[in-house]
């Protein structure tokens, strides 16, 4: 993918004209750069848990994290946290513009059949 940009912007892009929504995901780590945002269509960005595991008490932590969404939110990107598995966290991440989460504190992994129950109940964290 990122050996040749300009093909994977063009099939990028297709995918996006048929409705698919692309996502960066465990944004910080590894291969993820901000030259991405700018380069390619991406939708949302799925900060990696390893950033979100110590908010907020980590205050290095909760600067990147914040950081992160400040800039998604500038460029008009979804913004999903991994990891979140406490309350503190998920009340510090609404409190920065975190538009969604994944993590334990939602649910553990499920069968198909048990998270379409569980999407269908009217549950607010």
């Amino acid at each position: 993918m990122l050996e040749n940009a300009e093909t994977t912007i063009e099939m990028l892009r297709q995918l996006q004209k048929m409705g698919i929504q692309i996502a960066v995901d465990d944004f910080g780590t590894g291969y993820s750069s901000l030259s991405y945002l700018k380069r390619f269509p991406i939708n949302s960005l799925k900060i990696d848990r390893s950033f979100i595991v110590d908010i907020p008490s980590d205050p290095d932590n909760a600067a990147i994290v914040k950081a992160i969404i400040t800039l998604a939110n500038s460029l008009n990107l979804k913004v999903i946290a991994e990891g979140v598995e406490t309350v503190k966290q998920l009340k510090f991440l609404r409190s920065v513009g975190c538009h969604e989460i994944q993590g334990y504190l939602f649910s553990k992994p499920l069968p198909a059949d048990q998270a379409t129950r569980l999407l269908a109940e009217e549950r607010h964290l």
